[in-house]
């Protein structure tokens, strides 16, 4: 069951002028259900992208990279399918990629180079590229503003629950809508981005920040949550400005209305980003690790990421067991050469558990486990070497998680 987490609201899934979604069943996966979307863009729209830092990625991440460069009349549709990852499929899997993006591009009126494609789902299968091109015409008969629920669904794999987050903000004048969804439960360490993420706002974004906005609100954002420490071959968000608002553009996140603008989006995206880590595979628990006294923010995300990352302290949280040692042996191997052990201080929320490198005096056993109990647990750590701080988002390791991924193929 996912950790503290609801279906979405769907008052908070704004519609956005200007984009336009729909859905279908082509026949992708082995279960009968929704798995091919399309979102159709006005002329005019601005759209960026952040991916994968896996060098083994994806044929379409390959080609978004790529049609996000060429595309010189602007990119005018996503393509979206689930069921296939369309990974480690070689020339073959470029081709057929390139072949979708071709058949919608052709009933759009479209250059090829004006569609971003995006897949999710096993790796190394060949792409069913004739399902999906036979499905277009019922995804493009189905686009509408109002259809952002049913994309969550649509794009969902592992996932227990769609993710779908929204949020409004007044720039100039003019109100302005935010909605952002996402997938992801497993093969999550997105050192960029979320498994799949697609934020658009009707706000007038200049389009030379665009690159800026998705790479500060992925760093800030899906850039600081881990599942299980895979960074999966196919991790893709996209921002998207529909430019339909009436507010005069954003040329600067360093404006008031830049920052206001950032502000909102990273709201949203910080609650996808979280979401998947609250929907985790086999996931009881949701934890924010945070560690502050750093040298740099650099290094406090490296301990960070070593205590989220350890099979041994996420087995722990999964069992309540305050075998907390193990927190601060991750601290250790972190990679920080010049660490001071006498300098360090640790909490489980409000529970000092270790002072200047040792067991706190006033520290039992049973307080530890009364917070290990807690759905929803922060660890603080404080390295005492200066004023830098950070967090990231994970969860525990359970027993469910090692069955969903025995039995993913099956």
């Amino acid at each position: 069951m996912p950790v503290l987490l609801s279906a979405p609201n769907p008052d908070h899934m704004y519609p956005i002028a200007g984009v336009r979604l729909g859905v279908a069943e082509a026949g992708i996966r082995k279960a009968k259900r929704k798995d091919l979307t399309v979102v159709l863009l006005e002329p005019g729209a601005s759209v960026a992208g952040v991916f994968t830092q896996n060098r083994f990625c994806a044929a379409p991440v390959q080609i978004c990279r790529e049609h996000l460069v060429s595309a010189g009349a602007g990119v005018r549709a996503l393509l979206i399918n689930t069921g296939n990852a369309n990974a480690g499929t070689g020339a073959d899997g470029r081709a057929r990629a390139l072949s979708t993006c071709a058949a919608l591009a052709g009933k759009l009126g479209l250059a090829r180079e004006q569609i971003l494609p995006f897949s999710t789902g096993v790796i190394m299968e060949p792409l069913p590229n004739d399902r999906i091109e036979a499905g277009l015409d019922a995804a493009l008969a189905d686009a509408r503003e109002d259809n952002w629920l049913r994309v969550s669904e649509a794009i969902m794999t592992t996932d227990t629950l769609p993710k779908a987050f929204g949020a409004q903000l007044d720039i100039g004048g003019s109100r302005v809508s935010i909605t952002g969804v996402s997938k992801g439960a497993g093969m999550i360490r997105p050192n960029m981005a979320t498994m799949l993420g697609f934020i658009a706002t009707d706000a007038c974004v200049s389009p030379t920040i665009m690159q800026q906005l998705a790479l500060e609100l992925a760093e800030a954002s899906f850039n600081r949550v881990t599942v299980d420490g895979d960074t999966s071959t196919n991790d893709s968000l996209v921002v998207i400005a529909s430019n339909r608002a009436s507010h005069a553009p954003v040329d600067s996140l360093a404006s008031a209305e830049g920052q206001a603008l950032k502000a909102a989006m990273l709201g949203v995206a910080q609650q996808l980003a979280q979401a998947i880590v609250r929907d985790g595979e086999g996931a009881t628990k949701f934890i924010t690790v945070a560690v502050e006294g750093g040298k740099t923010t650099a290094e406090c995300r490296l301990v960070a990421y070593a205590i989220a990352h350890s099979p041994l302290v996420k087995t722990a949280f999964f069992a309540s067991d305050p075998n907390l040692g193990r927190i601060l042996a991750a601290v250790g191997y972190a990679g920080i050469a010049d660490l001071d052990q006498s300098c360090i201080d640790l909490y489980l929320d409000d529970v000092h558990v270790a002072v200047q490198g040792g067991r706190h005096p006033a520290y039992r056993e049973e307080d530890g486990q009364r917070v290990m109990k807690q759905a929803e647990i922060t660890v603080r750590v404080l390295l005492g070497r200066g004023d830098a701080a950070d967090r990231v988002w994970t969860c525990d390791l359970s027993h469910d998680y090692v069955t969903i991924n025995a039995d993913y193929r099956s």
